[in-house]
């Protein structure tokens, strides 16, 4: 008899669950019987109105970008807790792009940008174009090591949403001071090598 007041006590837990989410996602269902079927579609649509409603809560993320303006090509690395094989961009407005993620270990990722195809592992001049996912923001910033590949060149991280802070290396050389800005995830940050 224990057992049955048990069975019964999470079945009605169960339906009061499912009539709650069902509530709040302006469903509504009529149960009249706890007939096996019923309860099955009644389970089914639960199940539907929840993946619809996460869905539409989902938002976009957007990308991080590397556009390559020079006369040259251009090799690069994405890192994190992990290295990625090396993306060759060719010259002349070829571009390459990877979604922002955030990496488990680490927090962030670095996209490493050399003119030599194995630069990354020879210890060969790069700019680092780093970002950290932050939930709806993405922390990103520009660094050179080894030196300066895009010397004398303009270098840009600009976005299509004038909101997020720019950084311009004038001459392809970092400035003083802190390159860390922030801009809504949702945004496509974009490196430009030999901008205009």
């Amino acid at each position: 008899m224990h057992f049955f007041f048990i069975i019964i006590s999470i079945f009605n837990s169960y339906r009061l669950f499912y009539n709650t989410l069902l509530y709040s996602t302006s469903i509504s269902i009529s149960l009249k019987t706890t007939s096996p079927t019923n309860f099955k579609m009644f389970s089914n649509v639960a199940i539907l109105a929840t993946a619809a409603a996460l869905v539409g809560s989902v938002s976009a993320v957007g990308s991080a970008r590397v556009q390559n303006n020079c006369g040259y090509e251009v090799t690069l690395w994405s890192v994190g807790s992990e290295i990625s094989n090396a993306f060759t961009i060719p010259a002349g407005g070829n571009a390459y792009a990877e979604p922002f993620t955030r990496d488990a270990k680490t927090g962030g990722r670095t996209i490493k940008v050399t003119r030599e195809r194995d630069g990354l592992f020879t210890q060969k001049p790069q700019t680092n174009f780093a970002y950290s996912l932050d939930g709806a923001a993405v922390w990103y910033d520009l660094s050179d090591v080894f030196g300066d590949p895009f010397k004398g060149c303009k270098i840009t991280v600009t976005s299509a949403d004038k909101n997020c802070p720019s950084i311009t290396w004038q001459d392809g050389i970092p400035p003083a001071g802190s390159q860390v800005k922030t801009c809504g995830s949702n945004n496509d940050v974009t490196l430009t090598l030999c901008a205009a």
